[in-house]
């Protein structure tokens, strides 16, 4: 059994995770009897936790908001800086901590006291940060993701305006699993209850419109790996042509050229890796692979070998003209100038004529 500030600092921990807990659920995880939950949620109402208690066989336990912020924690001031640098690195999607600041996030403002959270909201609202973002069309919305966070966290059905790449608006009703951070943009993986399918959205596409709920059995999610599932999603799956290519390098050093939405990179073998990658046109799609700067060869479709072929010759015919204008010294021939500037009459523009 875990001693008592042992088991209060894991209480405090299931509180903050999930909205709500069974005085049964948190005996079972703790160890200990109900009995000594009830004594342990004194201990932290005690030291200034707001726990609240709802009674009967579908009451439990819930960590709410409360007028102070527990002592031994953080002051007011220190607690709207953390805040305020919490929801900074989530809606900027700082490379290596987002998805983390999210989560401290969500559980921080649960507890934040309203007069807090007013503060908070003015400082991020009313200020402007020296340091340009790549672009706004691809920030997401700190409050946004933190409402995103918390109906994952607590199994809550979420309804939102959507706004698709054309600008075409939707009402959805999903039931939200996670949140995925990319280098660029985040994305919500959700159950489509309209549509009976898993979808993935963008956030800053999204524009929540509560009241949400009810809540819901969580399902199976529709891949172990879901970062690999948003990448397969934004780089192969939404469009019209799509590719199987062998890159002629490692998955390792591939993966670094080719980035998440350029394709989903498979290993192969030491010196060979698929890449499954997709475009809006063939020829798009032949641009992209030969910007990577990677000797590759096409797995499938055929189509896209003839239309490989296509490029190539007329590539070639744009060399031998270039190369027939230059000369042999690389410099442009003698009579290049002219064939440019001659009229029909095959005199030059601006020669006098005697």
């Amino acid at each position: 059994m875990l001693e008592t500030s042992a088991r209060l600092l894991r209480l405090l921990s299931l509180l903050q995770a999930h909205r709500d807990w069974s005085g049964a659920a948190l005996a079972e995880r703790l160890g200990v009897t109900p009995r000594t939950v009830r004594r342990d949620v004194d201990r932290l109402r005690e030291l200034g936790y707001p726990v609240h208690a709802t009674p009967g066989t579908g009451g439990g336990y819930q960590l709410g908001a409360g007028a102070q912020l527990p002592p031994l924690l953080l002051d007011d001031e220190e607690a709207v800086a953390v805040a305020v640098g919490l929801r900074t690195a989530a809606g900027r999607g700082v490379a290596g901590i987002g998805e983390t600041s999210l989560r401290a996030l969500a559980k921080l403002d649960q507890v934040l006291p309203a007069r807090l959270r007013r503060r908070v909201s003015a400082l991020t609202s009313y200020t402007v940060p020296a340091m340009r973002v790549p672009s706004e069309d691809q920030q997401a919305d700190a409050a946004v993701l933190t409402e995103l966070a918390g109906a994952c966290r607590d199994s809550e059905r979420l309804r939102f305006a959507y706004r698709d790449h054309n600008g075409a608006s939707s009402r959805r009703t999903v039931e939200p699993h996670r949140l995925v951070c990319t280098e660029r943009r985040w994305y919500l993986v959700a159950w489509d209850v309209d549509r009976d399918d898993w979808r993935t959205f963008r956030v800053d596409r999204i524009t929540p419109t509560p009241p949400h709920g009810p809540r819901f059995e969580p399902r199976t999610p529709p891949a172990e790996d879901l970062a690999a599932y948003v990448s397969r999603g934004v780089s192969t799956a939404a469009y019209a042509e799509r590719a199987v290519i062998r890159l002629h390098t490692s998955a390792q050093d591939a993966a670094q050229v080719v980035g998440v939405f350029g394709g989903v990179v498979e290993a192969e073998g030491d010196t060979t890796c698929l890449l499954r990658t997709g475009a809006p046109t063939l020829d798009v799609l032949v641009v992209h692979l030969m910007l990577l700067g990677l000797e590759f060869e096409v797995v499938e479709p055929g189509e896209l070998v003839g239309h490989l072929s296509s490029v190539r010759d007329r590539l070639n015919r744009a060399l031998d003209r270039s190369a027939a204008r230059q000369g042999p010294t690389g410099r442009p021939a003698p009579d290049a100038g002219r064939s440019r500037s001659a009229d029909g009459a095959g005199r030059t523009r601006g020669t006098p004529t005697g």
